[in-house]
């Protein structure tokens, strides 16, 4: 549904298979951060990689589970803020 979405609006669409490995450039264009946050991550060990050469690469799979993850993460800490400006009536319910 997504893709025909974004096919709808105009967006291009590109297709990958999840065992595609990725390049920092492209795995950072998916998570939409920089190149060097993204190389941050990998040394962090937040992401998981592996050299060829001296460059790295990153499975797609590992990229869209991280970013699923980090999707959860926002919705939670943003819920939690929902319910603690209703808690504090920040103008949530009454009028």
């Amino acid at each position: 549904m997504e893709i025909l979405e974004a096919m709808a609006a105009g967006r291009g669409v590109t297709l990958v298979p999840e065992n595609a490995e990725l390049t920092t450039v492209q795995a950072a264009e998916v998570l939409n951060v920089s190149r060097p946050f993204l190389i941050k991550l990998l040394e962090e060990g937040a992401l998981p990689h592996r050299k060829v050469g001296k460059h790295r690469r990153v499975r797609m799979e590992d990229v869209m589970a991280y970013r699923e993850k980090i999707d959860r993460e926002r919705e939670s800490v943003l819920d939690e803020l929902a319910r603690e400006a209703q808690r504090l009536e920040l103008g949530y319910g009454r009028s």
